[in-house]
């Protein structure tokens, strides 16, 4: 059975919510499809930037790679992977949030890399 997930546009639409809530601003880098796109994260801080982007665990419960690795890297490694990743799939969803300690504005499962 097929667990019922949320649309795209209404994770995205939330997630931005969640941000302005906690003092974090987000904005949309590229808008993927409405409805399945997947979410990739640039979360912009002091050190540098981190991205992750949105996977499933092993339970099938949503979480979320972080493809920069375990230490911030630099605006120009940022752009090149979010570039690849968005060449891989057209339908991604990039937001981008400004977050001084580089901890999303909500929780996030992560899975280690």
């Amino acid at each position: 059975m097929v667990e019922p997930r949320l649309k795209s546009s209404i994770s995205v639409s939330a997630m931005l919510r969640m941000g302005d809530a906690a003092g974090k601003p987000g904005m949309v880098l590229k808008r993927g499809d409405a409805d399945a796109g997947a979410i990739l994260l640039l979360l912009r801080g002091r050190d540098g930037v981190a991205l992750f982007s949105q996977t499933r665990a092993q339970d099938g419960s949503e979480a979320w790679l972080r493809l920069s690795g375990p230490t911030p890297i630099d605006q120009a490694s940022a752009d090149a992977l979010l570039a690849r990743q968005l060449r891989y799939d057209p339908d991604l969803w990039a937001l981008e949030f400004e977050t001084p300690d580089l901890q999303p504005p909500f929780k996030l499962q992560t899975i280690a890399t």
